[in-house]
């Protein structure tokens, strides 16, 4: 039995849910270590040590790979690690909640693009007015903050699309692993110059393993084990439980309380993946 065949006896929910936790809370250790480290040496130790976990788990060497299969294995990593770095820079300078559901218009946007219904459309502009508003009254340091998320946001877009073709191409968590490799390589220049503090701390090193454990290689194989039996669509909508559990964890790991205007904001994104269209969501990927 494959992976893929394990997993269709879970409802993809379950999945999910366990998925946002661990990113989750990864993010809000994440945001912790910022006061030692800087934003970019976090996503780099975060996406290093994940490559190392998977690489060390899988051992995908022991498998023989196509040029395609490195290659969209590759697209992926690089990707996944600078939608990491992007996000990084954007929760050192707003909510972690907040960071999220502006990142979510890049979900937003695969699913409408992909079904082009009515109900979908809708839902992005739902999530436009969402980022509007959050972003309308904003500071300076809040903007550029605002700006990363929609960074990583439409590099979330790539990464829905990237992963759907490494786990249909048969790379799967080994892909993961090797894309993670050339994640890390892709953002070194911009995180180690930031790694001096782990000399003198240990413990920042074993904090920033934690993270790439728990924001990596718990969610991101439990992305794998589901997206290749659904459609690519499905996938990015049910990612819709992802900006109310980065909201809870904010607020009870990091004492991050939304304002009224991003509460409302978060809520017209919650709103967006309400609303959408799901009529494509028994299809089973073949």
């Amino acid at each position: 039995m494959t992976d893929a065949d394990r997993a269709s006896t879970f409802a993809p929910e379950v999945f999910f849910i366990t998925s946002a936790v661990s990113l989750y809370l990864g993010a809000s250790i994440a945001v912790s270590l910022f006061d030692q480290m800087p934003p970019g040496a976090v996503a780099l130790t975060r996406v290093l040590s994940a490559a190392v976990i998977l690489l060390a788990w899988r051992r995908p060497w022991r498998r023989s790979w196509s040029l395609a299969q490195v290659g969209a294995a590759a697209s992926f990593g690089v990707a996944t690690a600078a939608m990491t770095l992007s996000f990084y820079l954007a929760a050192d300078r707003i909510d972690l909640g907040a960071g999220v559901a502006i990142e979510f218009i890049g979900p937003v946007a695969v699913a409408a693009i992909g079904t082009r219904s009515g109900r979908n459309g809708g839902a992005l502009v739902l999530a436009i007015a969402g980022v509007l508003l959050m972003s309308t009254f904003a500071t300076g340091s809040e903007r550029t903050g605002i700006a990363f998320a929609l960074l990583a946001g439409s590099l979330w877009g790539a990464y829905i699309v990237l992963g759907r073709r490494v786990a249909v191409g048969g790379g799967g968590i080994d892909g993961l692993g090797v894309g993670m490799l050339f994640g890390a390589l892709a953002i070194t220049p911009f995180g180690v110059g930031g790694f001096s503090p782990v000399a003198d701390n240990w413990w920042l090193l074993v904090a920033g393993a934690s993270v790439g454990l728990l924001s990596n290689v718990v969610p991101y194989s439990l992305d794998q084990l589901v997206v290749s039996r659904r459609p690519q669509e499905r996938f990015a909508l049910l990612l819709a439980l992802l900006p109310a559990t980065a909201t809870l964890m904010g607020m009870v790991l990091l004492d991050q309380f939304p304002s009224t205007r991003e509460a409302i904001g978060i809520a017209l994104i919650v709103a967006a993946i309400g609303v959408r269209d799901r009529s494509g969501e028994a299809i089973e990927a073949a």
